[in-house]
């Protein structure tokens, strides 16, 4: 007989411990229930209450999503934020030129005039978190539904977020906005209530040679040695409300920020994250870790490969390139390292054989319990995942070489200046004109090279024909075989030579006498129309399979949490960009036997490791002279060493970045930035053994703000506990 699995009693009863709770990615509402006693137990020295209570104010309301991607800190009363280096990377790109390279010198802002407005650049905190899964099933129970898809799509829970905000009088505006997410494979619902700042500046950033010391070599390894950090500031209207930029807005009096401690880490020191974790996929069956191996992961290796080569070479031609490439080389290098280590990871740590135990577990549990639901879901997954594969893989193909690699897949749509010009209507065609007109002057921005992306394009849409049969390729390359004999490299030539989108004087003259023919016929406007086309076309042949994934999935884990709750353990649900709590200690590692790696760096590693003839090693001259001298103020260890970095066992994801590490009391000892190259497997699988998130030691950076940049009025914001 199959036996019912009452969901809401089952998350509802989970006041259990956990022997070791450095794995999980917690929600905060769930930390008082199912979190408090391990946490005190390993070390926790402040009540809940102060981190989060939904009631008043906490250290949650210093913990900010900075640019929907990372992790920040308010780290003064004035609304100065702390993230990564790397978080900030692509605004302090934005305002960097060749006169002004801010990415080579770095950025100090010596007074409030010198902040930099950041174009796009969103802080947003999170006001309230609010169990929503009653509601929401009872909306899904009374709305017509004729896919059976409304429990996971994003406009239906849009609109349901919308109702719930208009039954409960929650106001929303432009600056309040409403995100609402399904969590445990769609088993329960949260709403988020969040306010957004959009006029955010930048206020200081070190030279690169500080923020991204060890660059593509070091990236995802430990030890490391780099100050990966950097300071915005939040600007609000004169009333303290949210407003777009003005140069009359007034930096923001925060309700809440964090103080620092400068009183160092040691070996066993309990600590905790908050942020917000992108993805992680913890409740995969063996079946999908493979796929992910042979498709996703495969294709960032191959092709992020080809693709950073050929920016690395155009790179180191000039200053100008390699200002315009930064961000976007550093974007692409970042997740390419992630895909070999996974891959290298997944396979040394037998992660296969652990999610074969897993699932056994799950299909033994349903049928000592009479339930067989698990073992059909399991079925299904595993039947779904050899029937797509191919789909995923030539999905992911078009992605990484044809949509992220090959820019002018992005340039602007001319459907509608086409169907204009095909009715003759005039009035349609100056409008859709000026608009193809303001779309060109966004692609044709400062960061674009039409002669780099002729490059990259050349190698990677010839390696998208090499990975995919001729049969299975996307539309452009009948054109490509029947009107330029199958040269890929004829093609892109003739893309950047007879398209209107070939540079910003062709499409000007185009548009000072558009016609339908020349649109119908061009060669980079056929390109993209493809891509977009071949890419929606791998989704339409999985679509049957994904929804019935989902379904199958939000079985196979809802079997897990009963599972865990039958077998005493506490329970979260994978990352999905919400924010989250982790926990661990500090401590050394042992990546193989017979090495141990210490759980702190010092300023003479960087020493150790500088290479004035490697760009990722340079040194700069001001910070030797520090070092030499041992000028390091009161930021020094108590034996007098300079510390750089640290390394916690809390669990991290992509998202954390930037994220707050707190001691026993809640006090900044560090910013997460990183993973350590062994805990890449931890998207899939936790290792507590070997996985670390490594941390910027928050003496060094306030040490980089103050003896190396001179910007010792930033220091004298901050609540430093000494």
């Amino acid at each position: 007989m199959k036996k019912a699995i009452l969901l809401c009693s089952l998350l509802g009863s989970l006041a259990v411990s956990t022997a070791r709770a450095d794995e999980g990615m917690w929600m905060l509402t769930d930390l008082k229930q199912q979190n408090a006693a391990a946490m005190r137990e390993l070390g926790l020295d402040i009540g809940i209450d102060q981190i989060y209570c939904p009631d008043s104010i906490s250290l949650k309301d210093a913990v900010v999503h900075f640019g929907g991607g990372c992790t920040g800190e308010v780290i003064s009363a004035e609304g100065l934020v702390l993230t990564n280096h790397h978080c900030g990377y692509k605004y302090i790109q934005q305002h960097s030129s060749v006169e002004h390279d801010y990415l080579t010198d770095g950025f100090w802002a010596m007074n409030r005039s010198q902040e930099l407005p950041c174009s796009g650049l969103t802080v947003t905190f999170i006001d309230r978190i609010l169990d929503v899964t009653d509601y929401v099933r009872e909306q899904l129970a009374k709305d017509e539904d004729p896919e059976g898809l409304n429990y996971l799509s994003p406009s239906y829970l849009s609109t349901v977020a919308s109702r719930f905000a208009e039954q409960e009088n929650i106001a929303v505006d432009t600056f309040t906005v409403l995100e609402l997410k399904p969590f445990y494979g769609a088993n329960k619902y949260y709403l988020f209530v969040k306010t957004v700042y959009k006029d955010v500046r930048m206020v200081g950033a070190p030279p690169s040679s500080i923020g991204k010391f060890g660059a593509d070599t070091d990236n995802w390894m430990w030890p490391r040695h780099c100050g990966d950090f950097s300071i915005f500031r939040i600007y609000a209207s004169k009333d303290g409300k949210p407003a777009e930029y003005s140069a009359d807005n007034v930096p923001l009096r925060v309700k809440k920020h964090i103080a620092i401690n400068l009183r160092g880490v040691k070996e066993g020191d309990f600590t905790f994250v908050m942020g917000f974790p992108g993805r992680n996929w913890r409740y995969m069956i063996s079946d999908e870790v493979e796929e992910r191996m042979q498709t996703t992961n495969f294709m960032r290796d191959t092709v992020r490969g080809v693709r950073l080569r050929v920016l690395g070479e155009e790179m180191s031609k000039d200053d100008k390139t390699r200002i315009q490439y930064a961000a976007k080389y550093a974007s692409s290098a970042n997740y390419w390292k992630n895909a070999i280590g996974m891959n290298e990871g997944l396979v040394r740590l037998k992660v296969l054989n652990t999610k074969k135990k897993q699932q056994e577990s799950l299909l033994e549990f349903g049928r000592e319990t009479g339930n067989d639901d698990y073992l059909k879901a399991y079925e299904t997954i595993k039947d779904i995942v050899a029937k797509r594969r191919d789909a995923v893989y030539h999905q992911q193909a078009i992605y990484e070489a044809l949509m992220l690699g090959t820019e002018f897949s992005e340039i602007p749509n001319t459907d509608n200046l086409l169907e204009a010009l095909q009715q003759k209507n005039k009035k349609a065609i100056a409008e859709e004109t000026q608009q193809l007109r303001e779309a060109g002057k966004k692609f044709f921005n400062k960061d674009y090279s039409p002669s780099v992306d002729c490059k990259v394009s050349k190698q990677l849409i010839a390696l998208y024909a090499r990975l995919i049969p001729a049969a299975q390729r996307i539309s452009v390359f009948r054109l490509i075989d029947d009107k330029y004999q199958g040269s890929t490299d004829a093609f892109v030539d003739a893309c950047f030579t007879r398209s209107i989108f070939s540079s910003a004087e062709a499409l000007e003259k185009f548009l000072k006498r558009p016609a339908a023919e020349t649109l119908e016929n061009d060669p980079m406007v056929i390109y993209a129309k493809s891509v977009k086309e071949g890419y929606q076309a791998t989704s339409d042949a999985m679509k049957a399979e994904t929804n019935a994934y989902n379904l199958a999935h939000k079985t196979w884990v809802a079997g897990m949490l009963e599972l865990r709750r039958r077998q005493g353990k506490a329970i979260y649900p994978d990352a999905n960009s919400t924010l989250r709590l982790t926990y661990g200690k500090i401590g050394s590692y042992e990546p193989v036997d017979g090495v141990e790696y210490l759980y702190y760096t010092t300023l003479k590693g960087v020493m150790e490791k500088e290479d004035p003839d490697n760009p990722e090693f340079v040194v700069p001259a001001k910070l030797k002279e520090l070092y030499e001298k041992k000028d390091y103020g009161e930021y020094a260890m108590p034996d007098g060493r300079m510390p750089v970095c640290f390394a916690t066992a809390t669990d991290n994801t992509g998202g954390n970045s930037g994220s707050p590490v707190f001691n026993a009391k809640g006090e900044l000892i560090g910013t997460g930035f990183d993973r350590n190259y062994e805990g890449l497997t931890g998207d899939i699988a936790y290792n507590p053994q070997l996985q670390r998130a490594a941390c910027v030691d928050i003496r060094y950076t306030l040490f980089i703000i103050d003896k190396y940049a001179g910007a010792r009025h930033l220091i004298d914001e901050m609540t430093i506990i000494r």
